[in-house]
């Protein structure tokens, strides 16, 4: 039996989160696989140890635009093919998602654009849900496994926010978005995280610098890991580590026995 630990994070900055708990989450829970988003940095740009972290295989998605966005997988085994696009969207010039193919499944690791800055961002937003989408009904019935993590920048359940009546107008929480997730998992997704917990309440991922809502616990739930169903029964676990230190957003957390 080969049991496979992934994490995905979004460090919000992986030099300023190296320091800050990233370098010592990576020494405490040592996961087989990886998945960074938002580390708003050209792989050039650092220091070695945060270039690998450690790991034997290292693969790197960063925007154009310096400071901005960016991806990164890193993973004990040698994946069988990497890719930093799907299709042909020109999505890799945000550095917004690694593809790369394993034994057991094709893993996904993207940072969903946010929409909130305003309409041209939206739209785009909305685009690339529809084109992602598309795209992965494209290779599940091609007989592809899939798993789908990162920064979704969507809570879809009401109490994956603490306020779904406020945040109803919000990018993340907006009606389109949310039922956009809900059509997502009907395509033949799983939401790990509800999977073991369908309704565990006040369980947040994500948390405002603002009005002291980590200490407050008013957050929301975006970072999410989906699979599809052929790999639920050999999913052990999957939680949110809230109490992890280092980015305003936690990892998530799945484990795999096959």
């Amino acid at each position: 039996m080969k049991t496979i630990k992934l994490a995905t994070w979004n460090v919000n900055g992986i030099r300023a989160s190296y320091d800050k708990g990233l370098s010592q989450y990576v020494n405490d829970y040592s996961p087989d696989i990886l998945c960074l988003q938002e580390t708003k940095a050209h792989k050039d740009q650092v220091e070695p140890a945060l270039q690998t972290l450690g790991y034997a295989h290292s693969y790197w998605s960063s925007a154009e635009r310096k400071g901005y966005s960016g991806v990164a997988t890193f993973t004990k085994d040698h994946p069988k093919k990497v890719l930093t696009a799907f299709d042909d969207q020109g999505y890799d010039k945000e550095g917004r998602v690694l593809w790369t193919q394993h034994e057991k499944f094709d893993l996904y690791n993207i940072y969903f654009p946010n929409g909130g800055s305003g309409e041209d961002r939206h739209l785009f937003k909305q685009k690339f849900l529809k084109d992602l989408v598309m795209h992965l009904k494209f290779e599940l019935k091609r007989g592809r496994e899939i798993v789908l993590v990162g920064d979704y920048n969507v809570a879809y359940l009401d109490f994956d926010v603490h306020d779904p009546v406020r945040l109803s107008k919000e990018s993340g929480f907006l009606p389109e978005e949310r039922e956009w997730f809900k059509n997502f998992l009907s395509c033949g997704f799983v939401d790990a995280y509800r999977h073991f917990h369908p309704d565990k309440k006040e369980m947040y991922s994500w948390w405002s610098y603002r009005e002291l809502a980590r200490e407050r616990n008013k957050g929301w739930r975006i970072d999410h890991i989906c699979v599809s169903p052929n790999l639920v029964p050999h999913l052990t676990i999957c939680d949110i580590q809230m109490n992890q230190g280092g980015s305003d957003h936690c990892p998530v957390i799945a484990e795999f026995n096959f």
